[in-house]
């Protein structure tokens, strides 16, 4: 049901990673444009878009199955409208409409702008629309916005990926690696900051790669160092990057530059050698635990987490105690661990000696284990430091009952504080001291030290005060928690947090 005569209610489900996030804030602004409100908790939307994701070996059952479950609510409303996008129906194309003739659009990842025209003219037509195409028409970042959040925000400086690795199909759906100019990225960062926004996350889906398009290899530290001169910008993060490209300059810029955090989400995926050859990952464990030593050389105090695939096609029990070995060495803050799944149309899905269950079962519970033990060891070491703490909105779902607030330290630790006696607001800064550590988050259970009132917290608060329904003023951007890496949050078969494949 629409909220008014002329204005239609929509609904934006979003599978996947931080890329189809941020595609899926370009959608809601998009509809919000064309005149559709965000729908509310009851009742039918009058249009669902579900952006999509293939990277597991299910995706595809997932979404009809979620597909068959509103297939009552259009034989209710027959003006009902149903869109599919994202990676799944780019590589579906035609069958998702077979399978589901109620669907009445479906595009891909190259072509999210088109969606309000698509609607309409599946409306008047009366017929499902499908148009898929093969290359990048406008980038993500030029369209409308509806962001979810007014403290936080993703700005994507690339799109695609140039990586061959064989347990991921992004670069078949998403295309090579096209990036922005700096220009243009600085410009929306500092938009934002006049919004209200006081953290970014620059994402690409190999963030460091940035500058294989523009001819520069130094362009992604430049751009780190220009982002932090920033008037306003307090912190700075990016996911995720590749160990290939991982470089002495951009270990500098993080070190040099005041708000880009000393946090470092770099996917690892194996410690063995031979299985790192066989994902076509370019580097090898010695590479990978030499950048975690440079690290940590320039920021002591670095907070650095990965992604591990358990169970790649081939893997022994020596290669799987080599990826042990490395976990050991890398002493992450938090990792996340997934159990390999077949992904359709990747190399890795057609090689021989796949794995038993119950193999990679028992080796991923040894893996969680030991790195449930050593982030607990790791997050010891911040009891007695007093830290700033950015309050967030929603990451603390026992606040209510424990009356405390939630934020994320600058290493991009979850930290749960007793609630101040003075009022504070999500993107208002607190410092605390830290009193308890569990291998998930942290606690400081005595009184807060220090409130600071921010911008971001002023434009949380103007948010609230706005009708109901009311369209967010300005460019405004979430930061969801697959964002900010929490284990605990982390199923086995979800994708991995680094990107569609972490890169």
């Amino acid at each position: 049901m629409g909220t008014s005569q002329d204005s239609k209610s929509y609904k934006v489900v979003t599978y996947g990673c931080q890329m189809n996030v941020h595609d899926s804030e370009r959608l809601s602004g998009l509809l919000e444009d064309a005149g559709y409100v965000k729908a509310g908790q009851e009742g039918d939307p009058d249009l669902v878009v579900f952006n999509t994701c293939a990277v597991r070996e299910n995706a595809d059952n997932k979404l009809y199955g979620n597909l068959g479950q509103l297939a009552p609510a259009k034989t209710r409303n027959k003006d009902m409208q149903i869109a599919v996008g994202g990676c799944l129906a780019q590589k579906d194309r035609d069958t998702i409409v077979r399978r589901a003739p109620w669907v009445d659009v479906v595009f891909g990842t190259h072509n999210i702008g088109h969606l309000p025209a698509l609607l309409e003219r599946a409306r008047i037509e009366q017929q499902a629309q499908v148009e898929i195409l093969e290359s990048l028409e406008t980038f993500p970042s030029t369209l409308p916005t509806r962001r979810e959040s007014a403290y936080a925000a993703w700005v994507a400086i690339s799109v695609g990926c140039n990586n061959t690795c064989t347990f991921c199909i992004v670069p078949a759906l998403r295309g090579k690696e096209e990036d922005r100019r700096p220009g243009d990225v600085l410009s929306e960062i500092e938009a934002l900051v006049g919004e209200g926004v006081i953290e970014v996350t620059l994402l690409g889906q190999n963030v460091n790669s940035y500058g294989s398009d523009l001819g520069d290899r130094e362009a992604f530290s430049k751009l780190l160092r220009a982002a932090g001169q920033i008037d306003g910008l307090e912190r700075i993060r990016f996911t995720s990057p590749h160990p290939r490209d991982f470089t002495d300059d951009v270990i500098a810029a993080m070190a040099e530059t005041p708000n880009v955090m000393h946090q470092l989400h770099m996917p690892m995926q194996s410690g063995s050698d031979k299985v790192l050859k066989a994902m076509k990952r370019s580097y090898r464990q010695e590479r990978f635990l030499g950048i975690i030593e440079k690290v940590r050389a320039a920021m002591p105090d670095a907070a650095i987490s990965t992604d591990i695939i358990v169970g790649f096609p081939g893997e022994t029990e020596e290669d799987f105690e080599q990826t042990m070995h490395a976990v050991r060495e890398a002493r992450f803050a938090n990792a996340f661990t997934f159990q390999y799944s077949k992904r359709p149309g990747t190399p890795a899905a057609e090689m021989d000696d796949q794995i038993p269950k119950a193999v990679v079962t028992e080796r991923y519970n040894r893996l969680i284990a030991l790195q449930e033990e050593i982030s607990w060891e790791e997050n010891k070491k911040q009891v007695g430091r007093t830290l700033e703490i950015l309050v967030a909105e929603g990451e603390g779902k026992k606040d209510d009952r424990t009356d405390r607030l939630s934020g994320r330290a600058p290493d991009n630790r979850l930290v749960h504080f007793t609630r101040p006696a003075s009022p504070v607001r999500p993107g208002d800064v607190v410092t605390v001291e830290i009193t308890y550590a569990a291998p998930h988050h942290l606690l400081a259970e005595g009184p807060t030290l220090a409130v600071r009132r921010t911008r971001a917290g002023d434009a949380w608060e103007k948010r609230q005060a706005a009708p109901a329904g009311a369209k967010p003023a300005g460019v405004m951007l979430g930061l969801p928690t697959i964002g900010a890496p929490s284990p605990a949050a982390a199923p086995a078969a979800a994708p991995a947090a680094g990107g569609c494949c972490g890169d």
